[in-house]
Order: structure tokens, then C-alpha cells, then sequence
């Protein structure tokens, strides 16, 4: 969830810049000795403007105001080449042409798959951007909207071509690289940085926890009705199922909009940040409330503008990409439900899972956990019913009722990781647990083909 990740990031950057060798421990205090009538005064350095120097005539103030500030160009090119993974982006060129001339599914899915990597984090570094320069409750709207637009964007191009299994197995796994392959590493990463257990806010977790059993249940009962023989004939069974996920993705929605209202306005947590690094901030002249100082921030405009460009692009190398995988998963000879549970996550959720890795190494578990879970959250309660209403506008019969092996594994994995983050601690033993369930699930699927009805 952008929100989460570019408070993640942003602890990272203060973090690396406020060390104890850079703070200066005087610098609220530092005056300034002048004569005037022989005698000794203290001057404030906000003053110093007005007192010359011995060597040069220009005020100290006038001196710092005379930097260059960078322009909006330069500064995107800083986030463009801000990332190893963004040198992925001499790819694009590759990957359109691959697919334009035909090159085969195999090259055509490898190279879109990993032109999309950068844009995926191009996007979400925007959305962020964006959110800051619109305030808090606009700019929580914006990282909900385009919080996963990978994801989103991905669903609406398998929709329109009748991938329905594809999309629901994409979005689950999505959901499941959050829940056990992020959470599982962040677990293992915050004992290496921080010693045998972790502490985090057990309440909170709960309540993501809680809204994730909401969707399984959602979830559960039209897979249940699907697979019984509660109808007269199956067609019957089906336009039942269909009416029934229909009707539970605008509950979900509703509940999402709700969850929005609960964070942004009704509950809205002050910013938690770590003591150390508080204190670091306070001492410096600093507050942390206010927009990311060591780095110059794109304007409102061009934050639209790469946001727009970077959508466009993700959207022309997802119909690249969605075109490859009946070719690639025939020609690999894997099965199309580990495309994407296991593949397709990574497009869109790597940079963001490497945040909250480290996250998690600098003992910051708390906002870890928040990027973890609340992505899955975030998925389940927006993503999955909009996909739902999305294929009923586009005449796709799009529904809850996922395969019986996804869906009691997400069910499963939503039980086990609930009782690992109830109690409000974590050690690397629960980690490696959430890695181990992720890698049996992995293996479940490389050979196994799940029969769409």
C-alpha cells in the first residue's frame, strides 16, 4: 500500500541522515560574537545576515540562498536513476518490440515482466508525491486509489480478455507474498537488526486481521455454493453464484470506504516515530511532521504528470504481458495458477517488499507490519470486489467463488498468521514458519494444473 511504503521509505531516508556524528548538538544555540562600542555582544545567528565578514562583503544568509535549486527535470531523473531496479527500464524498448515482431510467448513474458518491475516503483513513488502536496485526507484517497494500480491494472486487461482464473489467482497471490513471503522475511530481518523478539502493536494487527477474515468468509460462501448442489442445474448454480459475489463486493466496498473514514478521519493515529530518531529530528531544528527536507520534492504538476505517463506505461506492457501467459505456461510447461499466485505479485509489490524488509532490519516492525498486512488488506477488501464489478460492467462473469486450493489456503494462511501477530511479538522461528507455508505452497503449484470451470 503506497501509503504505508512511502512512510517506510521515509523513515529510511531520516533515518540514514540523522546519525549522532551529523547533528549538531549547538546548532538551536550557535551565536555570534560582534563589537559595537568595544564591548562584546551575542548576536542569534538568524542575524547574521545583516553582519559582514572579513573576507567577503555577501551576508552568510544571502551566501546559502544562492544555491542552485534543482528543477523539476533533474529531479525526476534523480528518481529515475534513484534505484538499482530502474535500470530495468532500458528493457521497455526490448520488451514492446518483442511483442510487436512476435519474438514468442517465453521472451514476451520475461521481458514485460521485468520492463514492469520499474515502472511499478516509478508509479508508486509518484502516488506518494502526489499524496503529499494534496494533504492528509486527499492525499490518503490517492494512495488508496493508486495504492495498487499494478495490481488493477493487470485484473482489468486479464478481465477483458476472459482470464477470470488468472485475475483471481494474481490478486491471492498477492494477498499471500504480503501475509508470508513479506511478513515471514520481516520477522527474520528485525531479530538480525534488533535481537530474539519484537514488539508491535498487537491491536492493530488485529484489526487488519480482522478484515481479512471478513473477506474470507466473503470468499468462502460462493466458493461453497459453487461446488455444492444446492441449484436445480448448474447454470442456475452459477447466475446464484454470480448475483451472490456481486452483492458481497459492494458490502466489501462499503467496508473499504469505511476502513478509509476509520484511518483518515475518525481514528487517525498521530505519526509514530522511533524515540532515537525523535530526539535526532528535535535537536536538529527538525520536525518530522512536516514534507522529507533532504530531498527536493516534485511539483504537484509533474508528480501528475509522471503518474500519468507511468500508468499509461504500465497499462501498454500489462496487455504485453497478459497476451504471453497461455504461450509461456504451455511452452515452460508450468501451471497457469503459478503465474500467478507465485509470479505476477512481483511485478508490482518487489520494491515495496524490500522496503519493509528493511524496515524490519532497522527494529521498526510496527511500520513493517503495516506495509505487509495492510497491503493484503488493502487488496482484499478494494481490490478483489472492484475486479468483481469491474468484469460485471465488462460483461465477464468475474466472482468470489475462487478454486477450492486457493481458497482454503488463503483461509489458512489468514489463521496462522493471526496467531503469530496476536500476541504482539515476533521472532525469526515465526518467520521461518511463514516462509516455509509460502514454499509449500510454491511447490503444491509447479506441477499442479487447477481445473477452471
Amino acid at each position: 500500500m503506497a501509503g504505508r511504503t512511502s512512510e517506510a521509505q521515509k523513515f529510511l531516508r531520516d533515518s540514514s541522515h540523522t546519525s549522532p556524528s551529523s547533528v549538531d548538538l549547538e546548532a538551536p544555540h550557535r551565536l555570534a560574537s560582534t563589537a559595537s562600542d568595544g564591548k562584546a555582544t551575542l548576536t542569534p545567528i538568524d542575524d547574521l545576515a545583516s553582519v559582514q565578514t572579513d573576507e567577503t562583503s555577501q551576508p552568510i544568509a544571502a551566501e546559502s540562498k544562492s544555491a542552485p535549486h534543482p528543477s523539476q527535470w533533474r529531479i525526476v531523473w534523480s528518481l529515475v536513476t534513484g534505484s538499482y531496479v530502474n535500470v530495468l527500464l532500458l528493457l521497455m524498448p526490448v520488451a514492446a518490440y518483442s511483442y510487436i515482431d512476435k519474438w514468442g510467448d517465453i521472451p514476451i513474458f520475461v521481458l514485460n515482466f521485468l520492463a514492469m518491475m520499474p515502472l511499478a516503483n516509478i508509479l508508486g513513488e509518484a502516488t506518494e508525491t502526489l499524496a503529499e502536496h494534496c494533504g492528509d485526507t486527499i492525499g490518503g484517497l490517492v494512495n488508496a486509489t493508486f495504492g495498487n494500480a499494478v495490481e488493477v491494472i493487470i485484473a482489468v486487461f486479464a478481465l477483458k480478455k476472459g482470464e477470470i482464473a488468472l485475475v483471481q489467482s494474481s490478486l491471492l497471490g498477492s494477498m499471500l507474498s504480503n501475509l508470508l513471503l513479506v511478513l515471514g522475511c520481516c520477522f527474520i530481518a528485525a531479530h538480525i537488526g534488533g535481537g530474539s523478539e519484537t514488539s508491535f502493536s498487537g491491536r492493530s494487527a488485529a484489526t487488519n486481521m480482522s478484515l481479512l477474515f471478513v473477506t474470507s468468509f466473503a470468499m468462502l460462501v460462493p466458493t461453497y455454493y459453487h461446488y455444492s448442489n444446492f441449484a436445480s442445474s448448474a447454470a442456475v448454480r452459477e447466475e446464484e453464484v454470480l448475483v451472490m459475489s456481486r452483492v458481497s463486493a459492494i458490502f466489501l466496498i462499503a467496508m473499504y470506504l469505511q476502513l478509509l473514514v476509520f484511518q483518515l478521519h475518525t481514528h487517525r493515529p498521530r505519526p509514530t516515530v522511533v524515540p532515537a530518531l525523535e530526539a535526532s529530528a528535535a535537536v536538529a531544528g527538525e520536525s518530522l511532521d512536516e514534507p522529507d527536507s533532504h530531498e527536493p520534492q516534485m511539483s504537484l504538476w509533474m508528480s501528475v504528470v509522471v503518474l500519468a505517463v507511468s500508468t499509461a506505461l504500465v497499462s501498454i506492457f500489462s496487455e504485453f504481458l497478459v497476451a504471453s501467459v497461455d504461450g509461456f505456461t504451455e511452452s515452460a510447461n508450468i501451471s497457469r495458477s503459478f503465474v500467478g499466485i507465485i509470479l505476477l505479485p512481483i511485478v508490482g509489490n518487489a520494491v515495496e517488499h524490500v522496503t519493509a524488509i528493511k524496515v524490519a532490519l532497522k527494529n521498526n516492525m510496527e511500520l513493517a507490519l503495516g506495509v505487509a498486512v495492510g497491503s493484503a488488506t488493502q487488496i482484499s477488501l478494494f481490490v478483489v470486489p472492484f475486479c468483481v464489478v469491474a468484469g460485471w460492467v465488462m460483461g465477464q462473469p468475474m466472482t468470489l467463488a475462487f478454486p477450492t486450493f486457493d481458497a482454503v489456503t488463503y483461509v489458512i494462511s489468514i489463521v496462522i498468521v493471526y496467531a503469530i501477530v496476536s500476541n504482539g511479538t515476533s521472532n525469526w522461528l515465526e518467520g521461518s514458519m511463514l516462509l516455509t507455508l509460502y514454499c509449500l505452497i510454491g511447490v503444491a503449484l509447479i506441477e499442479m494444473e487447477l481445473i477452471d470451470d
